[in-house]
């Protein structure tokens, strides 16, 4: 058996490299951990979000006997939504291999699989940073490229909505906090539009954060919660006041130029609901022959010899369209 030959074997096919491919655990992602975004495969490289929005008025009474009001259809439209292609690529090359086999034998499969393992380790980190950082965009309403630029897909112009500002007044010493609270409860209340929500959760940037919690008409509040948790709890992570969750959201990404991409902006916040059917990630199937009309899966992952046999090419690809299918509910939240 030659070197090489070992990745003809059914183990370096398309369905088990997608498969140890997709049971790498996802390292990164606060957004994956709350499963804020449940993922759904569909089955072509286009989603078609359909919309109906129901007809609900007041119906006038009538004299017995009389005509009755006739029952209205509400309107209908069907979007489709193009979903990103993420492919990404790397190389083993046959010296990358060639210390590892035993002498004498030709048992090399477990020491090459360990080394494809530690690529697609690897591969698996980027593209499960890549899909929280699509997440984000979809928090704030705008799905962006990895430039942190070009916009994949912005929700407020699909949906024909603007986006929802709130500002919280926490530079001002004498602001009713647990008002500018309510105000937001209520806002979501009334945008749930036939849908169900079990909570509000609000991300915040460190600056955000900091003047909720030291405001004078929160801080007693805050105090009280400190004090309510366990020694040694990092009370950046979860504090409730009003009803809402507020959380420190300090995490992001480097675009391919290196430059930083903030998940939460600066000295802002951002309120999504929980527990609704708005949020959801869709999952295109791979443009593979063996895929081609199949339920997306999250990842995939795919090998071939290069020329002469001199090494391995290892292709993945994700094909992610995470989205809000209410974009009226991403309230952006201002500290002044």
């Amino acid at each position: 058996m030659g070197m090489l030959d070992i990745f003809n074997n059914d183990a370096f096919s398309v369905n088990e490299l997608t498969e140890a491919f997709n049971v790498r655990p996802n390292k990164f992602g606060r957004l994956q951990e709350m499963n804020l975004f449940p993922g759904r495969g569909i089955r072509t490289p286009v989603a078609y979000i359909e919309r109906k929005n129901g007809v609900l008025n007041l119906l006038p009474t009538g004299p017995r006997g009389g005509p009755a009001t006739k029952g209205t259809v509400g309107k209908r439209d069907l979007r489709p939504l193009s979903v990103p292609h993420i492919p990404h690529e790397d190389l083993i090359m046959a010296d990358d291999v060639a210390g590892v086999r035993r002498f004498g034998t030709d048992s090399e499969m477990m020491n090459v699989q360990e080394l494809v393992n530690e690529k697609l380790s690897i591969m698996s980190d980027k593209h499960d940073q890549t899909l929280e950082y699509l997440r984000w965009g979809a928090v704030k309403g705008q799905v962006l490229d990895a430039d942190g630029t070009t916009v994949i897909l912005n929700l407020f112009s699909e949906f024909n909505v603007a986006e929802e500002v709130q500002n919280f007044a926490l530079t001002t010493a004498g602001t009713e906090v647990m008002s500018k609270i309510l105000a937001l409860k209520r806002y979501m209340e009334l945008n749930l539009f036939g849908d169900t929500m079990s909570g509000i959760h609000v991300f915040c940037s460190s600056g955000f954060f900091d003047a909720l919690t030291t405001h004078p008409n929160v801080k007693a509040a805050y105090a009280q919660f400190q004090t309510a948790q366990p020694p040694g709890n990092d009370y950046r992570s979860r504090f409730s006041h009003g009803g809402v969750t507020f959380e420190e959201q300090n995490g992001s990404a480097a675009s391919p130029d290196g430059t930083i991409q903030h998940f939460v902006e600066a000295d802002t916040a951002r309120a999504v609901p929980i527990g609704t059917q708005s949020m959801r990630t869709y999952f295109a199937p791979a443009d593979f022959i063996e895929t081609v009309n199949t339920p997306g899966l999250p990842r995939y992952a795919k090998q071939r010899i290069i020329d002469f046999d001199r090494g391995v090419e290892v292709h993945t690809q994700s094909n992610p369209l995470p989205l809000c299918l209410r974009p009226q509910l991403l309230v952006k939240l201002t500290k002044s």
